[in-house]
Parts: C-alpha cells; sequence; structure tokens
C-alpha cells in the first residue's frame, strides 16, 4: 500500500512547492489533472511535467509552488512506457482517438519480420511528429491543420531509443517495452514500425512506468489522491 506523505495534508506546504507522482487514468487529459488538483489545493502554480495524450495512462508528474521550477528538468529525463501496437490497420492520429482504416492482410508477418523492424528503431533515429500533436509550425499547433485536412511539411527530429522489446506477440497485436529520450513519440514509432513492417500499425493501449528515477509504482491514484487533499487543513 502506498504510503501517505504528510506534506500533502496541509495547504500551505503546496505554495513552498511539492512533487506529486499521479497515476493518470484513462480519458483524462493532463490539463485536466492540473485542474482537478489546483482546485483542490487552491493555488494556481500547479503544472505538470510531460504530457500523457487522454488515451494513455500512467505516470505524470505535478509540481506546485516553488517546485514548478523543476519542471524542466524532470521533463528532460529519460522515460520508459509500455503498451501495444496493433499492426495491419492504420488511424490518421496513429492511435485509437480517430478511425481505423480496414485490415490488411499481415499472414506473412513472423518473427523474422518483427525483430528486423525492431532493430531498425535502436539507437539515435530520426523521427517525424504526428500531424495530430501539439508541435507549433507557422504559429498554429499541428492538430489545428489536421483537423482542416491541411497537409503540413514537419521537420524529422533526432531522438533516441534505449530500449524496445517486444514483450508478447498475439498477432495483429504487438506489446512492447521502450526506454527513450524526451521528445519521443510513442504514436509515430508506432506508425513507423507499422511503415517498417509494410503492412501499417497504430498505437492501440500506452502506459508510462518511469520518469529518470520516478516510477508508476510509487505514484497516487487520482482517486486516492482526490480523497487526501479533500481533508487538506
Amino acid at each position: 500500500m502506498l504510503q501517505i506523505d504528510p506534506q500533502l495534508t496541509k495547504q500551505e506546504n503546496f505554495t513552498a512547492g511539492q512533487v506529486i507522482l499521479i497515476d493518470k487514468p484513462l480519458t483524462w487529459t493532463s490539463f485536466d489533472v492540473v485542474k482537478k488538483i489546483r482546485n483542490l489545493i487552491r493555488i494556481k502554480k500547479v503544472g505538470h511535467a510531460g504530457t500523457l495524450d487522454p488515451l494513455a495512462t500512467g505516470l505524470l508528474i505535478l509540481c506546485t509552488g516553488k517546485k514548478t521550477k523543476s519542471i524542466e528538468g524532470f521533463m528532460g529525463q529519460e522515460k520508459e512506457y509500455t503498451g501495444s501496437f496493433t499492426i495491419g490497420q492504420t488511424t490518421p492520429t496513429y492511435d485509437l482517438e480517430s478511425e481505423v482504416t480496414p485490415a490488411v492482410d499481415i499472414s506473412h508477418i513472423g518473427n523474422d519480420e518483427l525483430e528486423k523492424a525492431r532493430q531498425n528503431f535502436i539507437g539515435d533515429i530520426e523521427q517525424i511528429p504526428p500531424m495530430h500533436s501539439a508541435i507549433k509550425v507557422n504559429g498554429k499547433r499541428l492538430y489545428e491543420h489536421a483537423r482542416k485536412g491541411e497537409t503540413i511539411a514537419v521537420k524529422s527530429r533526432s531522438v533516441s531509443i534505449k530500449e524496445f522489446e517486444l514483450t508478447e506477440v498475439d498477432l495483429p497485436v504487438i506489446n512492447f517495452r521502450v526506454v527513450c529520450s524526451k521528445g519521443t513519440y510513442i504514436r509515430s514509432l508506432a506508425h513507423d514500425f507499422g511503415q517498417a513492417l509494410g503492412v501499417g500499425a497504430h498505437l492501440s493501449s500506452l502506459r508510462r512506468t518511469k520518469i529518470g528515477d520516478f516510477d508508476v509504482e510509487n505514484a497516487y491514484s487520482l482517486d486516492d489522491l482526490v480523497n487526501l487533499l479533500k481533508d487538506l487543513s
């Protein structure tokens, strides 16, 4: 059972600065979590150290008060994710936030093909962010262009994949574990992995398990944290 940090039981401690680990639930945006906690602790200075998409779960670091100065440092740290790719089907957003295309034949895909594709994505690689992302191009976020049906040329970015394991294969679903640098899009990794296989793929589940030395096993569930903060003195 997760131990309660006594620092989280007094309102004035949040202004002095706290780092809170939260296991973000499915469908919540990162800002939804920030807003919820901000309202409970009654201070405006609350931020998160790295967005998780609504359909992702897992570790979200919240900083309050003077600890918000640490956010950039946390964002730059190595991250670990687990999740699943579904091969043979693609989506415009590279995940399940948009419509899935009809499945293509994957009967020719076996362990050899999967291993060959996997090896393409270990080490320093070039990655193009998804069109449905919050990166700004010409003053507008990419997803704003995408929603209008506009295609914008996006430059590739250098990212580092330290570890990439296929932990379980039950085609068309492949479970994985990735350890990667700041700026890595797991949605793009799913898409590019499918391209390397020649059959397409999309990200069908995602969980962030670590940021630097912080582990989701030491995080509060949102419900538990909300119940704790309701009793602030």
